[in-house]
Parts: structure tokens; C-alpha cells; sequence
């Protein structure tokens, strides 16, 4: 079954359905994956999850098209990154959810890129108070062995999309703890302690790790929405 909004008419929109709106980002994940690599893995998990509540008793569900931007300024200095900013994506999502809220029972973001989750978390308790029916659900893996585009992630996407990682470009990065890096990170951004952009080491990646990775977002998010 398709569950993708935007390939509807208006009037093959399900009454009130649950909407479920992929939030990722347009940033650098190293020399082997792709700029939409947050988006994409946001938008993958989405469609799986609405499959699997579609199957139990949660009614209509609905993908909205993904959000591609997001806060990801960290990244800024390696060329191709958009990044929109915190202030500016609360207003977006603020003003996202208010309009789905007109037609949709209940709104779960699901979040792709972890520069997103302070200013999400903002968001969702702000429309809670105007009684907007609304939840966020992260799509962080279950093990996390590395913080950006290293084993974890680019195993995810050789199980989705092997054809978008350049096998041939994969390097490891920095692979130091996230807790021992961050205040660097945090200060001067990713290139000064990653000039590859890779934050782990994904010359391990497989893609039957990421399958596995992949399966088990979806079902705790599938709890997550189905107890939230």
C-alpha cells in the first residue's frame, strides 16, 4: 500500500488520519553517502512504521513529505550543507504542525538528524500546550557505536540503498568517544576534528547489521507511537 501523501489527490486522504512527517537534514556524510543520508533513513522508517500500524488498530496513516533541512551548522564548513538553523526550523515546524493538525488526528515527527532533537523537543511541548495532538520518535540506532556517518549509519544505508554508498571513498574517521570530542565539536564544528566529515569508523559497515539496525527503529517507534 502507498502511504506517501504526496503522491494523493486531496480526495483520497483518509479522514483524520495519524500523519507522520520524516524530519531529516542536507548535510556532509563523509566522502561515501549522500547529503539526503538523515532524510532518507527518516523517510525509509516512517513508511515502515505507518505499514506497521496500518496493520493494527492505529486507523488511517499517512508519510508526509519529508523535511530536508534542518539545524546542521556543525557542518556548515564542508561545501554543500544547507542548514536552516534552530530558530528557523521551530517556526517551520510550529507553523507544519498547525496546518496538519486541520486535518490530521495525530502528528509523530520522526527525527532523522540528532542537531534537530533540542529544538523538536521545543516544539512538541509548545504545541502539547495549545492541544495540538502531537509526539516526536527518534530514529537513533539501537547500538551506537559511532556519532556520524561511520559504521552504525553507513550500515543502514547498504541494507536500504546500497547503490548510494561509494564503497570505493569509505574512510575511517575520527573514532575517539563522542563524549571526548564533543566540546571541540561543539566549539569549532566537525572539520577541525574530522577533516573526512566521518565520525567512526565505516570501513566495518555490513549491510545485515544495518537491516537489523533498521528493524529495530522501526518497532520501537511503532511502541512509541502506539503507547505515546
Amino acid at each position: 500500500m502507498n502511504y506517501l501523501l504526496e503522491s494523493r489527490s486531496w480526495n483520497e486522504v483518509p479522514e483524520r488520519p495519524l500523519v507522520l512527517i520524516p524530519l531529516g537534514s542536507t548535510e556532509q556524510h563523509g566522502p561515501h553517502l549522500p547529503f539526503s543520508t538523515d532524510t532518507f533513513i527518516a523517510e525509509q522508517v516512517a513508511i515502515a512504521v505507518a505499514e506497521r500500524l496500518s496493520s493494527g488498530n492505529s486507523g488511517p496513516v499517512v508519510v508526509a513529505p519529508p523535511l530536508a533541512y534542518g539545524a546542521s551548522g556543525e557542518h556548515q564548513t564542508f561545501p554543500g550543507t544547507v542548514s536552516i538553523g534552530q530558530e528557523a526550523l521551530a517556526v517551520v515546524l510550529v507553523e507544519m504542525i498547525r496546518s496538519v493538525s486541520t486535518w490530521g488526528r495525530r502528528i509523530v515527527l520522526v527525527n532523522g538528524h540528532g542537531g534537530n532533537v533540542a529544538t523538536v523537543k521545543q516544539v512538541v511541548d509548545q504545541m502539547r500546550y495549545e492541544r495540538h495532538e502531537v509526539m516526536s520518535s527518534s530514529c537513533a540506532l539501537e547500538t551506537s557505536n559511532d556519532a556520524h556517518a561511520g559504521h552504525d549509519e553507513t550500515s543502514v544505508v547498504l541494507h536500504l540503498s546500497p547503490e548510494s554508498v561509494r564503497v570505493a571513498s569509505i574512510v575511517a574517521g575520527n573514532t575517539q568517544p563522542l563524549n571526548k570530542i564533543l566540546p571541540d565539536l561543539m566549539a569549532q564544528g566537525v572539520r577541525p576534528v574530522s577533516p573526512s566529515g566521518v565520525l567512526g569508523d565505516p570501513t566495518t559497515a555490513d549491510a545485515a547489521f544495518g537491516e537489523e539496525q533498521f528493524a529495530l527503529m522501526v518497532a520501537r517507534i511503532v511502541r512509541e507511537v502506539e503507547h505515546g
